[in-house]
């Protein structure tokens, strides 16, 4: 119902509810009500944020995504009307007043030097590769030249998340460059492909069926609703839970390291998938020249190498210490609540704080986790540089504590033991002979006693 009021029109909460579809995408920030409906396609970080948003109050997640000078640029999709009932919830308004609070401190801005270091390191360390590989004989340089190109991938990749959820240089395009460098030329990840899927992953965090994060059937579920065979909202297409996903993951909990190993290997064939496929790609063409230098400059240092032997080696082995930082993004998600359907734009510190765990160190290992071991401040807060997120950290905590939320720290060994805890119940679960996916009774004989 449609209220009009001194030039202001209003609606209803239930009102903007109904225009939640492509092509009738309405939603409001602090009561103001915007039509996206032609401009989804041309939200900088995707459409999936806007549709899993649609009809709803986004305040919070517009906050949490985007700098003041964005606001500006609202008035061109205001459609005039105001939501008469919206309500702010207590949790919200504190999120708020935290958030303002970091911007009139600077916070947001304040980048330190963090990315230079980071990329002079990784520099560094790519140069000590070469020589080991070119200029050394001793089978030992080789594999520790291995070792030291994992844990370049791993600072590069760093970077490139940073990039992507903030300017970490002066201006726009250079950042864009960083971003393709750190992302697609070194690592051979393209960042077009992360941003379509990271940006998913934080405003669905932890959703079965919306956050691609958490979708890795027929390999891993952590989650026994997976075993509903439901439908990816974000691939659109439907996780079928099938003998051979029931065979992966009845020993998920041990073959969650040795798959961390290879996962790599995904990741590339991911990027692949994106860059030829028929969906819109920002950048298509650079991003596509990133991967090209990458897989250019990648097997010609492998080339070098003495023998076969060496090279399959050298390559396993780089992608098996990026094992360290997959396993770590598994760790601050898998045994964290976890819900079906979208997300709700009135709950989003609540949802953030469910879905998060925090591993704790020492600030001396900040820079080996990459800020991201403050997981829960990250998702409250994205564009915050990571320089600041340990400083923010007991300010998070108090919050949560004020309104009774989880704030979940874990050493890395308690997150380890939680995540294959999650990882084994749902394995038990998938050998539960009364499922009717079982089809054959040498599979009972094998999963009778579990």
């Amino acid at each position: 119902m449609v209220e009009q009021t001194e030039k202001k029109r209003f609606i209803t909460t239930d009102d903007l509810k109904k225009h939640n579809q492509p092509g009738d995408l309405w939603i409001s920030i602090q009561g103001k009500v915007y039509d996206v409906s032609h401009w989804v396609k041309s939200h900088p970080g995707g459409e999936s944020a806007i549709l899993n948003f649609a009809g709803q109050d986004v305040t919070d997640a517009f906050i949490a995504y985007h700098p003041g000078t964005a606001w500006r640029h609202l008035e061109n999709l205001h459609n005039g009307y105001h939501v008469r009932d919206f309500h702010v919830s207590e949790v919200s308004r504190d999120y708020r007043r935290l958030a303002a609070e970091f911007s009139k401190r600077g916070l947001f801005e304040q980048k330190g030097h963090v990315t230079l270091y980071t990329l002079t390191c990784v520099a560094a360390m790519l140069a000590a590769v070469v020589y080991g590989v070119v200029a050394c004989a001793s089978i030992w340089a080789h594999l520790s030249s291995a070792v030291l190109l994992g844990l370049l991938w791993i600072q590069s990749a760093y970077v490139g998340h940073d990039s992507g959820h903030y300017n970490v240089t002066s201006t726009k395009p250079c950042n864009r460059l960083v971003q393709l460098l750190s992302g697609n030329c070194i690592t051979g990840i393209s960042i077009a492909w992360w941003k379509w899927t990271h940006n998913a992953h934080h405003i669905s965090c932890n959703s079965l069926d919306h956050d691609p994060d958490l979708q890795h059937i027929p390999v891993f579920a952590v989650s026994s609703k997976f075993f509903e065979s439901m439908t990816s909202r974000f691939y659109g297409r439907r996780l079928t839970f099938d003998p051979l996903a029931r065979f992966f993951i009845s020993y998920q909990h041990w073959s969650f390291y040795p798959i961390m190993c290879v996962g790599r290997i995904n990741l590339f064939i991911q990027t692949f998938l994106l860059l030829f496929s028929r969906r819109h790609v920002p950048d298509r063409a650079l991003n596509i020249a990133g991967i090209l230098v990458f897989w250019t400059w990648f097997p010609l240092l492998v080339s070098f190498l003495p023998n076969w032997s060496e090279r399959l080696v050298f390559v396993f082995i780089s992608m098996a210490v990026t094992a360290i930082q997959h396993v770590q993004f598994c760790l601050n998600h898998f045994a964290a609540d976890v819900y079906t359907g979208p997300p709700n734009g009135n709950d989003w510190f609540e949802k953030q704080t469910a879905g998060t765990l925090d591993i704790s160190c020492r600030s001396y290992m900040d820079w080996f986790f990459g800020g991201l071991q403050f997981q829960l401040e990250h998702h409250l807060f994205p564009r915050l540089p990571r320089c600041h997120l340990r400083g923010v950290s007991p300010v998070v905590r108090e919050l949560c504590k004020k309104h009774n939320l989880p704030y979940r720290s874990l050493s890395w060994w308690e997150a380890n033991v939680w995540t294959l805890r999650t990882l084994r119940k749902a394995a038990v679960q998938a050998r539960d002979v009364t499922n009717p996916v079982l089809e054959n009774l040498l599979w009972e004989a094998l999963n009778t006693h579990g």
